[in-house]
């Protein structure tokens, strides 16, 4: 029964991978019709806010209380972490291959390793140098070598979306010992969402979405990335970790960024030089290394979570 569990978590875990890794698909096609990265994502967050308000109704209606005083940590995990990472990823997907783009997105890992060392005062030790290096290396060999339209800037974009993805495992973890991981997910694409419509020029929103032939089918192909990109994964690698420890979950959801490179080539017809694919190789063995860190050596999870 146990190793079942364990199946059914792996399983869920790597369906939350592939889920992220057709991200591209849907900028790239909303793209083509006419919106920029912030309507995009001022559209998905909406949707994805919506989803998730309806699911801590009905999970965890307690959770529905939000304190006064813990405005400021979801307000940061809202904008400054997800609506962030949302934006600079959509534009890397725009100006730069899928490949690179999902890759920079995965240096989340060596960055949330250097915060919980100024956060949580965790050590530097282990196989944490060795990630780096490798990470370093990596991204010196995607940046200097695959030339796809990756400029110190669109660099720089990359690894801002990896950044803030990370920045969100730092606020998480704060935020679950107080409230459940329902309401964390909800509250936290409620600012997000609310955040986005300050950069993404409604009124131009609205005339693009009302000058399609098929506004009904665009909405619907905006309800299906929500569902595909953020509800569904989201929840999938919730309900993962409840059969699958965290580093074992980590190693699985890097399918991710192979997904994406696999549908750049396939749907784009992009390629991918030798020092890309060497790049890649080297920035999932980071990813991987920190995933199998001694558990001895990991900090203490995080307090079990109170409802608010």
């Amino acid at each position: 029964m146990k190793t079942n569990k364990r199946l059914g978590g792996a399983a869920l875990i790597l369906l939350a991978g592939i889920f992220w890794g057709s991200m591209g698909l849907f900028v790239r096609t909303l793209t083509r019709c006419g919106f920029d990265p912030l309507q995009i994502t001022a559209m998905r967050l909406s949707l994805s806010a919506l989803f998730f308000l309806l699911l801590l109704a009905r999970k965890d209606p307690a959770g529905m209380r939000l304190q006064i005083r813990d405005l400021p940590l979801f307000l940061a995990s809202g904008i400054g972490s997800i609506l962030m990472m949302t934006l600079c990823y959509f534009t890397a997907i725009d100006r730069m291959p899928l490949s690179t783009a999902a890759i920079l997105l995965y240096t989340s890992p060596i960055w949330v390793m250097l915060l919980s060392v100024l956060v949580f005062r965790e050590r530097l030790s282990g196989k944490k140098p060795l990630a780096l290096a490798l990470a370093f290396s990596g991204c010196v060999l995607v940046s200097g070598l695959s030339g796809g339209g990756l400029t110190p800037l669109n660099l720089l974009i990359g690894l801002g979306a990896g950044f803030s993805y990370g920045l969100y495992s730092i606020l998480g973890r704060i935020a679950l010992r107080r409230y459940s991981a329902y309401a964390v997910s909800a509250y936290t694409f409620l600012f997000a969402a609310a955040g986005s419509w300050f950069f993404c020029r409604p009124a131009a929103l609205f005339t693009a979405l009302t000058a399609v032939p098929s506004p009904v089918g665009l909405f619907l192909l905006f309800l299906l990335m929500a569902l595909v990109t953020a509800f569904v994964p989201f929840l999938s690698y919730t309900l993962g970790l409840q059969s699958l420890e965290a580093s074992r979950a980590a190693i699985l959801a890097t399918v991710e960024p192979l997904v994406a490179a696999l549908f750049g080539v396939l749907v784009f017809h992009e390629s991918m030089g030798l020092g890309t694919i060497l790049g890649i190789l080297l920035i999932l063995s980071a990813v991987v290394l920190l995933s199998m860190e001694d558990p001895a050596a990991q900090p203490a999870e995080a307090e079990s979570p109170q409802k608010s």
